[in-house]
């Protein structure tokens, strides 16, 4: 049986990877890493960064492949979605097998939390239905979600009100807005909303040096977020943002 470790390392600041975290880097011997290309090469060197910083060399082997792309353009986002998943599938059974021998332990390094907002999990379950026998042992991480709330000193949650976390495609959806975080918002969802009630936490690249801030009411500052948000993914190739929209009480 395969020994494989899915490890959270947090939203960019090696920092806040856990002591749990750390002790899982030091059992794993060989490292799973996406190629996604060049535009996100820079996420390629943090996590080589994060092995550098906590790891003794010549004590491990990275193994990098080039990721499956998706198919960005189709209308039928899900249906993309499960394709690209039985693609990586594929690729992860074949790497499982080939690259982990009897005394190997491999692992994932996973940004933020490996249950929030992480297909790694799903994934793997599809290799299981390939065939390939895995003992798998999660590691929990920071979220950008709760790196986000620190960064702006605001509590996630409010006296008896829930809070619902949602990808940007779905935020039209939502109806009447009293708390919500939004994640994957590449299309920026919220600069349709129009209503002076809203105030919206954003923030980008959260734990790196290139960290981004902005926060306010909403039709006050979201000119400003949208033209830095351009701006940087222009400068860095990528951009991975998400902000908490709350209703003034």
């Amino acid at each position: 049986m395969k020994q494989l470790l899915l490890i959270g390392i947090g939203p960019g600041d090696p920092r806040q990877i856990t002591f749990e975290a750390v002790d899982a880097l030091k059992r794993a011997t060989v490292f799973f890493v996406l190629d996604k290309g060049a535009d996100s090469d820079e996420l390629l060197r943090l996590r080589k960064a994060i092995l550098e910083r906590y790891l003794a060399p010549g004590g491990y082997r990275v193994v990098q492949v080039e990721d499956p792309q998706r198919d960005g353009q189709t209308a039928d986002y899900v249906g993309a979605v499960h394709d690209w998943h039985l693609q990586r599938a594929a690729l992860y059974a074949q790497l499982i097998d080939s690259e982990l021998g009897p005394a190997d332990v491999g692992a994932f390094l996973l940004w933020g939390e490996p249950g929030l907002y992480d297909s790694t999990l799903r994934i793997l379950d599809r290799v299981r239905e390939r065939g390939v026998a895995l003992h798998l042992e999660v590691v929990p991480g920071i979220s950008s979600v709760q790196a986000l709330a620190a960064r702006h000193r605001v509590p996630l949650n409010r006296i008896g009100e829930p809070l619902t976390i949602l990808p940007g495609r779905r935020l039209a959806e939502q109806g009447r807005i009293e708390n919500v975080v939004v994640m994957l918002d590449g299309q920026c969802a919220f600069a349709d909303l129009d209503d002076p009630d809203l105030h919206i936490y954003w923030g980008a690249y959260l734990g790196t040096a290139d960290e981004l801030l902005i926060a306010g009411p909403l039709l006050e500052v979201k000119a400003r977020i949208l033209e830095a948000r351009e701006q940087a993914r222009r400068r860095k190739g990528w951009i991975m943002d998400t902000y908490l929209l709350r209703r003034s009480q």
